[in-house]
């Protein structure tokens, strides 16, 4: 069986896979001014809903978790009639 020499084949997949690695860490560098951006996100969404719920989701800005409370999955029974 002859042998099919890929050689060429590899190297150039080898080259554009380094070029493709070099582009995405290109984005990196300039894109990331707050590389912790989803963490900051994170962080303000969890201390919004703690504010809620020390004000029983009844101050303004609460009214997103009302589908999400008052049922045994949440653990959270809050009267919202009030």
């Amino acid at each position: 069986m002859k042998d099919p020499h890929n050689h060429a084949k590899v190297g150039y997949s080898m080259i554009a896979v380094a070029a493709s690695l070099a582009v995405i860490g290109i984005m990196a560098l300039f894109m990331a001014d707050d590389v912790l951006y989803a963490d900051n996100l994170q962080r303000d969404s969890t201390f919004h809903f703690n504010e809620c719920k020390a004000n029983d989701f009844k101050t303004e800005g609460c009214e997103k978790y009302w589908d999400r409370i008052n049922n045994q999955i949440s653990g959270i029974y809050v009267d919202l009639d009030e």
